[in-house]
């Protein structure tokens, strides 16, 4: 799994007026929490969350916070209503003997037998939740399609990936291989 490096900077004051304060100098509130230890709050420039927030993958992050290292994976992003910036971010801390549960993205691979038979190949999820230790999470949960007929679907139940546990329910379909208009118009006549 990739890493992402971040700086934060301890937050001396909590509260409103002091989070406007820090949002003005483009420093977004975050928190890290997660095992034994306090939660700790800081701050991190906006710039520096943009490579980690706006991308289809998944990072753990090393956050130096004071010169100490943490392990963590980003948790959850709040987000403005109205024009979408960052107004904060948690952080789970992540340790070597505890498993995590994480949303993964899944890559489809291959070209599936119903879309040679005049379908179309339809990603239904595209993140799926694992649980299991992060040094087993892979970049992106790759599932072929080369066997998919028309009208078939590939459910999460059906998946099974080393040393993961996926935690959507069983029912859930992944990926299908539907019928297009064109293909059900030569159908029919």
């Amino acid at each position: 799994m990739k890493t992402f490096q971040l700086k934060g900077f301890r937050r001396d004051f909590l509260g409103k007026k002091a989070v406007k304060a820090y949002r003005k100098e483009s420093l977004i509130p975050c928190v890290l929490y997660g095992g034994n230890e306090n939660v700790i709050h800081f701050n991190v420039f906006r710039e520096n969350l943009r490579k980690l927030v706006y991308t289809p993958d998944v990072f753990i992050v090393n956050l130096c916070i004071e010169e100490k290292l943490y392990l963590s994976i980003l948790k959850e992003i709040q987000f403005h209503p109205v024009n979408d910036e960052i107004l904060h971010v948690d952080f789970l801390r992540i340790f070597k003997n505890k498993p995590v549960i994480i949303e993964i993205p899944v890559v489809l691979e291959g070209l599936a037998e119903g879309i040679k038979a005049g379908g179309k190949l339809c990603s239904e999820m595209r993140k799926l939740k694992v649980k299991g230790f992060y040094k087993d999470f892979p970049e992106r949960l790759v599932i072929n399609v080369e066997n998919l007929e028309l009208g078939k679907t590939i459910q999460v139940g059906k998946l099974s990936f080393d040393n993961l546990e996926l935690l959507n329910a069983k029912d859930n379909v992944v990926a299908s291989v539907k019928l297009t208009r064109t293909a059900r118009s030569t159908v029919s006549q």
